[in-house]
């Protein structure tokens, strides 16, 4: 479970989060919504241990993000909204990196790496430099990285953008996948029209405060998620 428990974070005097309080159980998959600026990167980087923040707290399966980073991190995997990688490396040094970091035995990482690769079409390109991809190629790296440690909660800031349409299939299979055995997939997205589809649960932020959070069906009603979200924004 992750718990956001009263969580504020400024710039200067502007609270770019304001006193956000929702939990994310176990099984979900939870889609965050909101306007550019709304504050949604900034709280899914608080929950990854990247920013700070002023008051309240994050757990993630009952540890602080605050007092305990470190144990929090390993059971989480994050892929930001733009691909940042150590572009001067192989993508498979740079996968096996990541793996190194989270401790990944070396079957394991061999088992993940070939799933992922083959899923992505990415098993010939392994051994050119990142630095050579496209965009949606660094994206797919990124998605291979975090899903090769087997993570029990993963975060993602816009993962769709810069996939062709068969990977955006592709991992969607993934996350359902991914929540059938327990696991927590928390996303943030512009793209409504899926979030209603895949998602069990919706949490929607304007300008720092959360406005809906619940269940996908009773947030929506019989309307379409699209049309809540323009309903909110007026």
């Amino acid at each position: 479970m992750i718990e956001i428990k009263n969580v504020t974070k400024k710039y200067g005097n502007k609270k770019a989060i304001d006193d956000i309080s929702f939990n994310v159980n176990d099984g979900d998959i939870f889609a965050f919504i909101g306007h550019n600026g709304a504050g949604k990167t900034t709280l899914i980087k608080a929950m990854v241990g990247i920013h700070d923040f002023e008051s309240g707290d994050i757990l993630i399966d009952g540890k602080s993000i605050k007092n305990d980073p470190i144990e929090c991190k390993k059971l989480m995997a994050f892929v930001p909204d733009n691909p940042e990688t150590y572009e001067h490396m192989k993508a498979i040094d740079y996968i096996n990196f990541i793996c190194d970091m989270y401790d990944v035995d070396q079957e394991t990482r061999e088992k993940n790496i070939k799933k992922y690769a083959k899923l992505f079409d990415m098993e010939t390109k392994l051994n050119d430099t990142i630095d050579s991809y496209s965009h949606g190629m660094k994206q797919k790296i990124v998605l291979i990285s975090a899903l090769a440690h087997n993570p029990k909660i993963l975060i993602m800031d816009e993962p769709f953008v810069g996939l062709d349409p068969k990977a955006v299939f592709d991992i969607k299979e993934v996350l359902q996948e991914m929540v059938k055995e327990g696991k927590i997939v928390f996303y943030s997205t512009h793209i409504l029209d899926v979030a209603e589809k895949l998602c069990s649960r919706v949490a929607i932020i304007k300008e720092g405060k959360l406005v809906k959070c619940g269940d996908m069906k009773s947030i929506k009603g019989d309307k379409s998620l699209e049309k809540v979200f323009m309903e909110l924004e007026k």
